[in-house]
């Protein structure tokens, strides 16, 4: 693993007030819901990761802060977050990677930077979201600037070190991350 810590924007590690679409069980938005209200009713709601790889075959993975509200200390795709009410899926990948790790997606992979690669059904285990996952491959240079209020740290893992630290040391993981590696790796 290749560690990666460099200071970034001062910012909240979240917001109570954010608003996000609710949305029914088609993923169709059937209304809006506060950050809080959303995670406290369980409702559906939408979410995004991005996997981002490098040209050795390698990816980082975000430390997540402990001031965030849902799994702190615990590895995590290079960037997830909420789509705002009446945001893009697409629109909030590159929103959060920018804010998250100071990456501008577009400047990295030109016109179409971010593949989609598949959407995780809502479930308790991921927080009733959708989660839509993307991924941003380039071969570099890449020059984060990590928010501290939202990344403790960064670091770079080869496929198999992640699949073996899942496999051993599971709870050191998102849940999110979890369902989306067994799914690009399974």
């Amino acid at each position: 693993m290749q560690k990666q810590n460099t200071p970034g924007p001062g910012a909240p590690a979240q917001r109570d007030d954010e608003l996000f679409d609710v949305v029914n069980e088609h993923d169709e938005v059937v209304g809006r819901a506060t950050r809080r209200e959303a995670h406290a009713r369980g409702l559906l709601h939408r979410a995004t990761h991005v996997v981002v790889g490098d040209a050795q075959g390698r990816v980082f993975l975000q430390k997540r802060s402990m001031a965030k509200d849902t799994a702190p200390g615990r590895w995590d795709s290079a960037c997830s977050g909420h789509v705002d009410s009446g945001e893009t899926y697409e629109a909030a990948a590159v929103r959060e990677l920018r804010e998250e790790t100071g990456l501008d997606a577009f400047a990295l992979g030109g016109a179409n930077p971010l593949e989609t690669l598949f959407t995780l059904e809502p479930c308790a285990a991921n927080g009733w979201e959708f989660l839509r996952v993307f991924r941003l491959r380039s071969h570099g240079p890449f020059a984060f600037k990590l928010n501290p209020a939202e990344i403790e740290r960064g670091e770079w893992w080869t496929e198999e070190e992640l699949s073996r630290a899942l496999a051993e040391r599971p709870k050191n993981f998102t849940n999110a991350l979890r369902m989306l590696w067994t799914r690009l790796h399974p």
